[in-house]
């Protein structure tokens, strides 16, 4: 094949599970640089892969319907692709001319879901997420963010679940210590991100620093503009959530809290999970669907979090 290297990348519909993967996606554009890419993703992931280099075209699947694959279909069979990844192992990707494929088989037990992403493209080294920012998302951040003049804490406190959410009031015990004097992020801001509907949380966290100290983000910009935002922080601190994922990819150092949720399958890859004294074994038994209206997190101290922030901060400063 001469010319450009096509590569279809069907991406998960998941966003978090789609960012979880994006390092097989980031690979492919350090690996192969005379690859062009089409992406395919939901109307939730898609937009994620959006400042992609090289990025021929950006394909939103926005259902699951056998109509949808056949409007793909349609779309990408006239094209003999050099490498087509399929993440959502479907049967489109068999059906279309290609020089190689690799696509999604059923998860082995134990690997976390980067490992997992990285055994569909056989890879050697595991590429751990990574999202690409253009010019234009990287200013709508940092239009919101200011100058860069000391460090910064992130923060995301929002959840998809009440049973994944950590106090409100135990971020703060943990911001407080690392942006005050004396601490390892002393001086510096405080930025919230999440949704609209995180809002009474940030309330109750932002009042540990003075109001021109923080950040406030939520609802204001795309999940891209927000990995972008994140990728200025010297330390993010979440709970099992698109967040936490999107802090990762944007290569933050990250602490998050773990409870009700398995993070040797999708804990912060690179980063440091703090759980309570339960394992997710003993909160099913309780939960046996992880779907109640419960509180799991209680039993999470501030000062288990605090003692791992502090530690990844000091590692990070010996490298």
């Amino acid at each position: 094949m001469t010319g450009p290297f096509p590569i279809l990348y069907i991406a998960e519909a998941d966003a978090e599970a789609a960012v979880l993967s994006s390092g097989v996606l980031a690979h492919l554009v350090e690996a192969v640089p005379q690859a062009q890419f089409t992406v395919v993703g939901s109307a939730a992931s898609a937009p994620l892969f959006a400042d992609t280099p090289r990025l021929d075209s950006l394909i939103v699947l926005d259902r699951d319907g056998r109509w949808d694959w056949v409007g793909l279909w349609n779309r990408v069979r006239s094209t003999r692709w050099g490498l087509v990844v399929d993440m959502r192992g479907s049967t489109l990707s068999g059906r279309l001319k290609r020089q190689k494929r690799a696509v999604r088989a059923p998860d082995l037990p134990g690997l976390h879901a980067v490992e997992q992403a990285a055994r569909i493209m056989q890879l050697d080294e595991v590429p751990g997420p990574k999202l690409f920012f253009g010019d234009e998302t990287q200013a709508a951040a940092d239009a919101l963010i200011g100058p860069v003049n000391g460090p910064i804490l992130a923060i995301g406190p929002g959840v998809d679940w009440m049973g994944k959410r950590w106090p409100a009031e135990r971020y703060s015990k943990v911001a407080g210590p690392l942006l005050a004097e004396g601490g390892p992020l002393a001086g510096g801001r405080l930025m919230i991100v999440g949704e609209d509907i995180d809002r009474d949380s940030a309330h109750t966290i932002r009042f540990v620093v003075s109001r021109d100290r923080v950040i406030e983000l939520q609802g204001r910009l795309t999940r891209l503009q927000t990995a972008a935002a994140l990728s200025r922080a010297d330390l993010y601190l979440g709970a099992d959530s698109i967040w936490t994922q999107l802090a990762v990819a944007a290569g933050v150092p990250t602490v998050a809290v773990f409870g009700p949720s398995d993070e040797t399958h999708h804990g912060p890859w690179g980063g440091v999970a703090v759980r309570g004294p339960r394992t997710v074994e003993e909160f099913r038994a309780i939960d046996p669907n992880l779907n109640q209206a419960i509180q799991h997190m209680m039993d999470l101290p501030a000062d288990r979090v605090l003692k791992a922030a502090r530690k990844l901060l000091a590692d990070k400063t010996a490298d």
